[in-house]
Parts: C-alpha cells; sequence; structure tokens
C-alpha cells in the first residue's frame, strides 16, 4: 500500500472546545482524498519545528512561524507549506526554496473579505460612526451637529498597491462615485484601466486621496512607506486605512500625525507590534479605529481560505502544480522531482 500524505494543520486553528475556526466542511477536500491523512497538531506553537517537518509532508500554516531551521533538517518530508492568508513575512521563503518545500497562499479566499474591511472602514470614518456611537451612549444628542459626516461622492480613495484586493477594493466602492487613484510600481496602467484608476507616483497619492489605503505585502520596498515625509504631504481632512501589515506604516509618525491633527483620522487593523501592547497610544486617540488583526475574520473568509489552503495540499499529493505558489523556483528543486513529473 502507498504510503499516505500525512497532513498537519496548526493548532491555532481550533477553538479550545476542539472544533475547527472554520466551517468543518471545508475538511471534507482531505476527506474525500483516500491518500491523504490529516491531523492538528496536538499543541499551539509560536514557531513551527524541524521535528514537524520530519513528521508531516504538508503543513497548513495559520500564525506560526517557518524558519530556516524549520526546513532545514536532513530527514524532513516536509514538501509544502500552505499558508491561511496572503501575507507571508512570517515564512522564511528563501529557505523554503533552497529545501524544496513549496509555499501557496490564498488570495482567492481573502480577496472580498478584506475589501469588503477596507470599504467598511470608509464608511465607518466618512459617517463618524464610532463618534456618533458614542454620544448616543453617553447621553449627548445635542453634540450631533458639530460631528457631521462627510459625504463621499467625487471625494479621492487611493490605494498604495493594486493587486489582488487594491482591485476588489475598487470595484466594491464604485458605486459611492468616488475618485480612484492608485501608486503601483509593479502594474500598468492598462490593467487597471477598467476598473477606472488612474495609477500615479507615490506624492500625487498622498497628496489627492481623501481615504488612503495601504493594499501591499511587507517587504524591503514597502517596509514604512508611509512615514513622516508621506503624512507631512497628506491633507489634513485625509484618512488612512491599512490592513496589510503594521510596519508598512511608521506607527511612530502616525502617532504623532494623527494626534498634532496633520491628518484626520485613521482606521487600523495592523499595528508593528501584534498583539499590539494595550498602553500603545495610539490607541488612546479619539480619531482612530483599531481593530485586532482580524476585520476581515468572517465565516465566509475562513471557509474559503481553508478550502483554498486544503486545495493546495491536494494539488501537491496529487502531482499537480498549486494555482497560488509564492516561490515557483522550489518546483525545480531534485527532491520535488518525484511530486511533480515533467
Amino acid at each position: 500500500m502507498a504510503a499516505k500524505f500525512k497532513v498537519g494543520i496548526t493548532r491555532d486553528a481550533m477553538r479550545a472546545d476542539g472544533t475547527p475556526v472554520f466551517d468543518a466542511r471545508a475538511l471534507d477536500i482531505f476527506k474525500r482524498e483516500p491518500k491523504i491523512e490529516f491531523e492538528f497538531l496536538p499543541e499551539r506553537v509560536t514557531e513551527l519545528t524541524a521535528v514537524h517537518a520530519s513528521k508531516y509532508d504538508g503543513l497548513c500554516v495559520l500564525m506560526p512561524k517557518v524558519t530556516r531551521a524549520t526546513v532545514s533538517g536532513s530527514d524532513k518530508r516536509l514538501c509544502i507549506v500552505a499558508r491561511h492568508g496572503v501575507g507571508y513575512d512570517s515564512i522564511d521563503v528563501p529557505a523554503c526554496t533552497e529545501n524544496g518545500v513549496v509555499l501557496t497562499i490564498t488570495p482567492d479566499g481573502v480577496r472580498r473579505p478584506v475589501a469588503s474591511s477596507v470599504v467598511l472602514f470608509v464608511l465607518a470614518l466618512s459617517h463618524k460612526l464610532f463618534t456618533k456611537d458614542m454620544l448616543t451612549k453617553t447621553g449627548r444628542w445635542t453634540e450631533t451637529t458639530s460631528h457631521m459626516g462627510e459625504g463621499l461622492i467625487g471625494k479621492t480613495i487611493g490605494s498604495i498597491g493594486v493587486g489582488n484586493i487594491g482591485k476588489e477594493i475598487f470595484r466594491l466602492i464604485k458605486p459611492w462615485n468616488m475618485v480612484h487613484l492608485a501608486y503601483d510600481p509593479y502594474v500598468k496602467q492598462s490593467e487597471v484601466d477598467e476598473l477606472g484608476v488612474k495609477l500615479v507616483d507615490k506624492a500625487t497619492l498622498m497628496r489627492e486621496s481623501d481615504f488612503l489605503t495601504v493594499n501591499c505585502p511587507l517587504n524591503s520596498e514597502t517596509r514604512a512607506i508611509v512615514g513622516v515625509t508621506e503624512f507631512k504631504q497628506m491633507k489634513k481632512s485625509a484618512y488612512l486605512i491599512n490592513t496589510s501589515r503594521g510596519p508598512t506604516v511608521d506607527e511612530k509618525a502616525a502617532y504623532a500625525a494623527l494626534k498634532d491633527g496633520v491628518i484626520a483620522g485613521a482606521a487600523l487593523d495592523v499595528f508593528e507590534q501584534e498583539p499590539t501592547p494595550g498602553d500603545n497610544p495610539i490607541l488612546k486617540l479619539p480619531n482612530v479605529i483599531a481593530t485586532p488583526h482580524s476585520i476581515c475574520w468572517t465565516d465566509e473568509c475562513f471557509r474559503m481560505i481553508a478550502e483554498s489552503v486544503f486545495t493546495s495540499v491536494v494539488d501537491v499529493a496529487n502531482g499537480r502544480i498549486p494555482k497560488y505558489v509564492v516561490n515557483r523556483e522550489a518546483l525545480q528543486h531534485p527532491r520535488l522531482a518525484e511530486k511533480f513529473p515533467r
């Protein structure tokens, strides 16, 4: 009998009561495959080890880190790390590639949920939702005219990054008749013409955006892509929305800009340090909406992500190249030759 393709799912994808955080029906993707044997890891870990890589052919990873030490063991059987989500700054990609481990992500699972979250933040900020919630709960109805919301028609929404999620944001927000601008040096104008998006340089994006959204991966080019200089270029009436990765924005510069009225407000789902400390001063500002890197987490989001993750694993188990591979060079590694016959 052929050996089973053994799959481990990180324990943080399971609730305390033993049920998965995603719709359990997503596991049917594995259950339909006789060659796959899967289990949740027995313990929660912050970093996966060489022991995990020696025990499993595939690892479905939510939050734990995958380091060089994880994938460098001589006895590893691991050939795929399937990441829940699109960010992979917690994964040592070069180490995976050098050691013949494929990394996949789930852009099909997060596209709509994250884009919907950005639209939610635009509406919450423009309508001063949390301020009006506070006025109501504290009986301050007479102050409502001092906190007038802002209409969106003709306002400019700008995005740093116009890839998978950025494009979806522009699709969803189209009915509000806003001006659509984006900065992305890796996208051609012809690729976004149908969305009514105009590509501009970063300085122009900062100057003209009424709502600036950050929708790029975290890497050496994008770390602190919004900092002191960029905040000074923005309108005093502008809002910042970040649902990507905390370090794409210089948090100290953001705090100063928000505190001193350099910009009007922000909605932040991500922070430089996560979990962010409870005494982080940016959390105390009245013009900031803060959520714990989970604003897009819905039953729909987790179901679609899980289905995408498990489909990638099944593809590898059956010798098929998954759709959303990050490090395609790994497919050429000698140890994967038998997985993907040429």
